[in-house]
């Protein structure tokens, strides 16, 4: 006699949060990327690079995949093209020779100061059918599934 098997559940991948998630930020980066590409000729890499460096400088390459979440070899890639095109400089770092710290060169700081509104004005309108309220519960609710993903991922880590 054979045992009756189970039928896992149906997976609907339209209704399958992690996918949704996905497909979002893939068309929101476009969204965003078209306001920027064109003008500056930055890729979505090299336009994040540029957007945390002129947040928080110096900072290294690992510092930089860890808080955007990138993977090394895009960060790297990105970061090579900034440097080659003088909008980044690597510096030694007293503390640790074997990493580098990146910085914004003055042309890189210009940049980041005239891409930052363009960048600003393409997330009003992706937000421009939303409430205030809307928009807070949005940054709120993105915020907890990432702190919840951010653990579950320390959490197989060790």
């Amino acid at each position: 006699m054979t045992e009756p098997t189970e039928t896992p559940p149906a997976l609907s991948l339209h209704d399958y949060l992690p996918y949704r998630l996905a497909v979002t930020s893939n068309q929101v980066s476009r969204v965003v990327a078209r306001a920027y590409q064109a003008r500056f000729g930055l890729t979505v890499w090299e336009w994040r690079v540029i957007a945390l460096l002129g947040e928080a400088e110096p900072m290294t390459a690992q510092a930089l995949s860890d808080i955007a979440a990138m993977d090394k070899v895009s960060v790297s890639r990105a970061v090579k093209s900034l440097v080659d095109r003088g909008q980044v400089v690597r510096a030694e770092r007293a503390a640790d020779r074997r990493s580098r710290d990146l910085r914004l060169t003055d042309p890189g700081r210009a940049l980041y100061q005239e891409i930052m509104p363009v960048a600003l004005s393409a997330e009003a309108d992706l937000l421009g059918g939303l409430e205030a309220g809307e928009v807070a519960t949005l940054v709120r609710l993105l915020d907890i599934v990432r702190g919840r993903a951010a653990e579950l991922l320390t959490a197989d880590a060790g």
